[in-house]
C-alpha cells in the first residue's frame, strides 16, 4: 500500500469566514487520522482571500492540538520570508508541545505577490541564499555544540525532520545534496516533475536524517461515488485556478454543474495544464489513476490535495482515496514503469 498524506490549504469558502475554514481543517485532520493518513500539512500563503493558513506555525499548533497521532507539518514554510532562527524557535516549540509529530517542509518561493512581499519586508534577493538558510536552520535544530553562542530555545536538539519542497529542478538538486526528503508540487506545477525526480534520485547523498532518496509528489484527488459527481465537485478548483490566472484570487467557489462558460477557453486550457496531475472520479477511476501516478513517479508517498467546497464531500473524498490505496502497488525507481 502506498502511504498517503494530506495537503490542506485551509480554504475559506464563499460565504464563510477564516474561523469556519480553520474549524473545517481540524475536522478534516481528525478524519484523516481516522482513515490512516500519515501526515497533514498546511502551507504558507499571504494576501490570498481564500486561504487561512498564512500564520502557518500557529495553524499547525491548532491542528496538532486537535489530533492525537497523525504527523502535522508545513508544506511548506517559505524560508526566505523568515530568519532561520525564528523558524527554529517556532518549530522547536511545536516539537516540545507535540513530540515526534511535527514536520517542517521548506520552500523558497515567496508564497505571495509583490505587494505582500514588500509588506512582509522580504528582501527580493532572499531566495538566493535559500541553501545557506536551510543549513543554518539545520544547525539551530541540531544538538547544541560546546561553546555555541547563539541557540534556538526551544529548538536546539529538536531535530524536527526537514523536507525540501519545490516545483523545479533547483529544489531537487538541493534536497539531494543535503540528503533530505523531497516533495514536488506537481498538484499545480506539473512540468518539471519527472526531470526533478530523476535528478534527485541520481544525485542523492545520504545524510544523518535520510539514507536513501524519498519522494512525495503532490496529486489532486477529487473522489466521489460517481464520476459525474466528482467532475462536478472538481469545477470549484477549476474556477479557483481561473481566478488566479486573471489575477483576482477569491474565496473558494461552490461547484457548478459544468465548467463550460465559466472560464474563457484560454483560462480553461491553462487550468487544465496546471491541474494535469489530477485524479477525478469514482472509486474505480481514482484507483486506476492513483496506480498510474505511482507507476509514473515511483513515489514513496503521495501528498493528496482534495480541494472541495462541501465539507462532507471533502471528507468523503479522502475516505475513498484511503480505501482504494490499499489496492495500489508501489513501484521502485529502478523499475521500467518509473522510467
Amino acid at each position: 500500500m502506498i502511504p498517503l498524506s494530506v495537503l490542506d490549504l485551509v480554504p475559506i469558502n464563499e460565504g464563510s469566514t477564516a474561523s469556519d475554514a480553520l474549524a473545517r481543517s481540524v475536522d478534516l485532520a481528525r478524519n484523516a487520522e481516522r482513515f490512516g493518513y500519515r501526515r497533514f500539512w498546511v502551507a504558507e500563503h499571504h494576501n490570498m482571500p481564500g486561504i487561512a493558513s498564512a500564520a502557518t506555525s500557529v495553524v499547525i499548533g491548532h491542528l496538532a492540538g486537535g489530533t492525537s497521532t497523525i504527523r502535522i507539518g508545513a508544506g511548506g514554510i517559505m524560508l526566505p520570508n523568515h530568519a532561520p532562527m525564528v523558524i527554529a524557535e517556532q518549530f522547536g516549540t511545536l516539537e516540545a508541545l507535540y513530540p515526534g509529530r511535527i514536520d517542517l517542509g521548506l520552500g523558497r518561493a515567496p508564497g505571495s505577490d509583490g505587494l505582500a512581499q514588500r509588506a512582509l519586508r522580504r528582501d527580493p534577493m532572499a531566495a538566493e541564499t535559500f541553501p545557506q538558510d536551510v543549513q543554518e536552520l539545520q544547525a539551530f535544530l541540531a544538538p547544541e555544540q560546546p561553546g555555541q553562542a547563539i541557540r534556538a530555545v526551544p529548538g536546539a536538539g529538536a531535530l524536527v525532520p526537514l523536507w525540501i519542497l519545490g516545483s523545479s529542478t533547483f529544489g531537487a538538486q538541493l534536497a539531494a545534496f543535503l540528503g533530505l526528503p523531497y516533495g514536488f508540487a506537481s498538484h499545480f506545477a506539473p512540468d518539471d516533475l519527472l526531470p526533478a525526480l530523476e535528478i534527485y534520485r541520481e544525485t542523492f547523498k545520504p545524510s544523518a536524517q535520510l539514507e536513501t532518496p524519498y519522494v512525495m509528489p503532490g496529486l489532486n484527488v477529487v473522489a466521489a461515488d460517481t464520476d459525474e459527481e466528482a467532475q462536478r465537485l472538481f469545477t470549484s478548483l477549476q474556477q479557483a485556478f481561473g481566478a488566479i490566472r486573471r489575477g483576482r484570487p477569491a474565496r473558494f467557489p461552490p461547484p457548478a454543474d459544468t465548467i463550460e462558460g465559466l472560464l474563457a477557453p484560454a483560462e480553461l486550457a491553462q487550468a487544465s495544464h496546471m491541474l494535469r496531475y489530477a485524479v477525478v472520479g469514482s472509486p474505480e477511476t481514482v484507483r486506476a489513476g492513483l496506480q498510474s501516478f505511482v507507476d509514473l513517479t515511483a513515489a514513496d508517498e503521495i501528498m493528496a490535495a482534495s480541494a472541495i467546497y462541501d465539507q462532507a464531500a471533502r471528507v468523503r473524498s479522502y475516505e475513498i482515496l484511503a480505501e482504494v490505496a490499499a489496492d495500489v502497488v508501489p513501484v521502485t525507481a529502478s523499475t521500467p514503469e518509473a522510467a
